[in-house]
């Protein structure tokens, strides 16, 4: 396949279902900000090691700069701007911002993904598991005290509400 024939991507971001023409070499990270402008996501350092651009795909924490756009035909790809619902934000969102979890913010939306990915497989994580699952994260101003505090009321939060219901 030469470089200028494109391949056909069709996935749902956000609940929305998405049809686009893709370079064969673009990543989701380009899909998401450069044809859907969606640029909650963040490119940091372009080879998976930062996190900035985490999103799930199908509820699986991954590093959009590392997935071919091609590969994500027919998945559910959430990001940071699919968390809000009728103006509430996501117990994790609120959490950062109630704990001062979040300081430039360019590594928030990662860590948030990868917090609400750890947050849909355990109720209620240990911060031992919350480090570890922040572990792809870089951030390089808040000394990520603040961020496991967060997770953990955020999970905390999320455990009541469901016990509630």
């Amino acid at each position: 396949m030469s470089s200028s024939q494109k391949v056909v991507v069709t996935c749902r971001v956000n609940g929305e279902d998405h049809t686009v023409l893709a370079d064969p070499r673009d990543t989701l990270l380009e899909l998401l900000r450069d044809r859907l402008e969606m640029t909650g996501t963040k490119e940091g350092c372009g080879n998976g090691n930062c996190g900035s651009c985490t999103v799930l795909a199908d509820g699986v924490a991954v590093c959009a700069c590392l997935v071919l756009a091609g590969e994500t035909d027919g998945l559910e790809i959430t990001t940071v701007e699919g968390l809000t619902a009728n103006g509430t934000r996501h117990p994790v969102q609120q959490a950062l911002i109630e704990h001062g979890g979040t300081q430039c913010g360019f590594c928030t939306p990662g860590i948030i993904m990868s917090a609400v990915a750890l947050l849909n497989e355990k109720s209620k994580p240990t911060d031992a598991e919350i480090r570890h699952a922040i572990a792809g994260n870089i951030c390089r101003c808040t000394g990520y005290e603040k961020i496991v505090r967060a997770i953990s009321s955020a999970a905390e939060t999320s455990a009541t509400a469901r016990a509630e219901v």
